[in-house]
C-alpha cells in the first residue's frame, strides 16, 4: 500500500512518527523504500551531493525533474516530495503552480517542497488550490545563503 498525504494526517493524528529519507537516484529510492520509509525527499541538496555545485542556487528545474523522475520510478510505497529550486517560485504566484506542476507531472512527484514561511504563503495557498500538497520547508532554508550571508537557521521563534 502506498503512504499518501491522507496517511500522513492520520499517522499526525495518532501521534506516529513519519520517517523520511533524501534520495536523489533509482537505486537509491528502491532500496529506501524497500526499507519501509515513509517518504522520500528529492532535496535540491543535490546540487552540492551528486552535481558538485558550492550551494543549492545554482540548481534547476530540470535537475530536479531529472532526479525527481529517477527516484519515483524507484518507488512503490513511499511518499515522494520534490524541491522546488530556487527561482521556480520566488518570483510570481503563476510561476509557483506552473513549476508546481510540473513537478507533479514531469518527475511523477506526489507533493512538492519550498522554502519560506509567510512570504510565500500566497504561492503555497496557490499550489495547495491546484491540488497539489505541498511541505513547506523554515528552518535552515539553504536557498537562502546568499542574502543570510551563509548558511543560517531561520525560523526559530514564532514571530520569524
Amino acid at each position: 500500500m502506498s503512504v499518501t498525504v491522507s496517511t500522513f494526517q492520520t499517522m499526525k493524528q495518532k501521534g506516529e512518527k513519519i520517517s523520511m529519507i533524501t534520495a536523489y537516484d533509482y537505486t537509491t529510492a528502491r532500496l529506501v523504500d524497500e526499507a519501509g520509509i515513509d517518504s522520500i525527499l528529492v532535496g535540491d541538496s543535490l546540487g552540492n551531493v551528486m552535481l558538485g555545485l558550492g550551494d543549492t542556487v545554482s540548481v534547476t528545474m530540470e535537475d530536479m525533474v531529472h532526479h525527481g523522475a529517477a527516484v519515483a520510478r524507484g518507488t512503490k510505497r513511499a511518499l515522494v516530495v520534490v524541491d522546488m529550486p530556487f527561482m521556480s517560485y520566488q518570483a510570481s504566484v503563476y510561476d509557483a503552480v506552473v513549476n508546481a506542476g510540473r513537478l507533479m507531472k514531469e518527475a511523477r512527484a506526489n507533493a512538492v517542497k519550498l522554502e519560506g514561511g509567510v512570504e510565500v504563503a500566497d504561492r503555497i495557498r496557490a499550489i495547495v488550490a491546484a491540488q497539489i500538497p505541498v511541505c513547506a520547508h523554515i528552518g535552515l532554508t539553504p536557498q537562502g545563503v546568499n542574502a543570510f550571508g551563509g548558511f543560517k537557521v531561520q525560523g526559530k521563534t514564532a514571530d520569524s
